[in-house]
This record gives C-alpha cells, structure tokens and sequence, in this order.
C-alpha cells in the first residue's frame, strides 16, 4: 500500500504515520513522494493521503465558506471526486494558520484572541515566511498582503523588533518562542486545518480503515509539534513515527 507524501517535511512525517499505524494491525505499506498527493490519490498512483481538511476543501470546493472543524470536515467529505472517500479527522489535532504578536502588544492590545484584531484593522501589520499560505481577511477585516521573510526565525526577529506587529504561524510549528503569545480563534475566524486520511473508496480493508481513523483519536497537536521538531533537528521521519507511535499505542 502506498501513503502520498508532498515535497515539505510535515507531509512526509504525516505520510511515515501512517505507514506506522497501518503496520500496527498488520498491514505492509510504504511512502511514496509525489508532486501532488491528492491528484496522485485520484489517478491511482498511491492509495491513501495525509490531507488537511481546509486544503482539500479550498482543493475541491474553493468558494466554501466553512471555517470551523466540523463544518470544514463535513464540507470537504461531499467535495470530494468521485471514488475518493475519507475517514476520520482528527479533533485534537490542527495545523491552522495562527496569528503570534509579541507580550507587550497583547497586553496593550488586550488581545487573547484574534477576535480582538478586528477592531484594530487598520493597524495591522502581518508578516509572514515566503511561501505561506494565510487568510486574506479576519471576519470583517481584509488583511494588508504580508510582508515575507526566509525563515521563521526572521519573522519572529521582526516581530520583536515592531517591523512587524502580527506574525502568522501555525498551530503546531515547532519551537514556538516562549517570549511570544499565540492568540487563540474560538470563533473560527480562521479555517480549521485539521489532519483527515482521504483514500480512493473500497481501495482500504476495514482493518485499514481502522488503523488510520485509530490515529486520528490519538494524536494531537502538541505531539505534531513535538514530531516536527525532532524532524527539523534532523530526526528520520519514519523513525521519529514510528518511535511516537509506540509510546501511543492505538486501540487504547
């Protein structure tokens, strides 16, 4: 069997826990690295694809306008292309895009929240790392495009030294600075982007179906920090699921 995994080192890491949970209850399965994971899902080329529940649903339905877990994860099961099916999404388990601003601007803002940006849109300032894909608005308010930096660490550099007054991360980037408060969402202003497997419908047994939707009741978001980190610090994907999964064992 073979799990889809794109080019960045969260998708292999996600696609290597996979492997890990259908070797659980027994099933031989292997990473395979493409271009594009769910178009190679679709085409036949790997059987089943670590996705993002607001990805796919940009993917398949880009006009939907579903924001919260459930309703992105409900939206993106009816978007998908015939012959593909999901399982489980896992609840405790999100990489969405957040908002970081440093101690001092929260506190003077009185921000916990990202609810309390919108009052201040017109002073916001966003910065964000080359390449990332973030929200062009926070309910009511359209976001000024970001200004882009290389790396994490000149983002937050930034960020600290008020070129810049919001950063955008994600919910489990690894090794979030202590010095920096991530404001929470809980109005969903910001698409949930919670981990589903999406597999090509009769393509996985029961026993497999069973072994992917058991993972999504154990991992959380933490621990997908946790794994990135050993990753980024050089850690085997495939050796840094494996050794998680035998701390957390599924079925428990």
């Amino acid at each position: 069997m073979a799990v889809g995994a794109g080019a960045d080192a969260e998708s292999a890491l996600l696609a290597h826990l996979y492997v890990a949970a259908l070797g659980y209850y027994g099933s031989t399965a292997h990473v395979k690295a493409v271009p594009d994971p769910l178009g190679a899902l679709d085409s036949g080329d790997v059987d089943v694809v670590p996705a993002f529940t607001g990805q796919a649903l940009r993917r398949f339905a880009p006009d939907a306008p579903a924001r919260s877990a459930a309703q992105v994860y409900r939206a993106m099961v009816g978007s998908l292309p015939e012959g593909l099916g999901a399982g489980d999404y896992t609840e405790s388990a999100s990489d969405k895009p957040t908002v970081a601003v440093t101690g001092r601007t929260a506190a003077d803002w009185g921000a916990t929240d990202v609810l309390a940006l919108v009052g201040r849109c017109a002073e916001l300032k966003p910065g964000a790392v080359r390449g990332t894909d973030v929200p062009a608005a926070l309910g009511a308010c359209t976001l000024p495009a970001p200004r882009e930096f290389a790396d994490a660490a000149a983002l937050q550099a930034a960020l600290r030294g008020g070129r810049i007054n919001l950063a955008w991360t994600t919910a489990a980037a690894p090794d979030q600075p202590a010095d920096l408060s991530v404001l929470s969402d809980r109005t969903a202003l910001i698409r949930a982007e919670n981990i589903v497997p999406v597999f090509r419908r009769n393509g996985l047994t029961q026993t497999q179906q069973r072994s992917v939707n058991e993972l999504a009741g154990v991992l959380d978001t933490d621990a997908l920090a946790q794994m990135r980190a050993e990753v980024a610090a050089g850690g085997e994907p495939g050796a840094v699921a494996g050794a998680w999964l035998g701390t957390h064992p599924l079925g428990h």
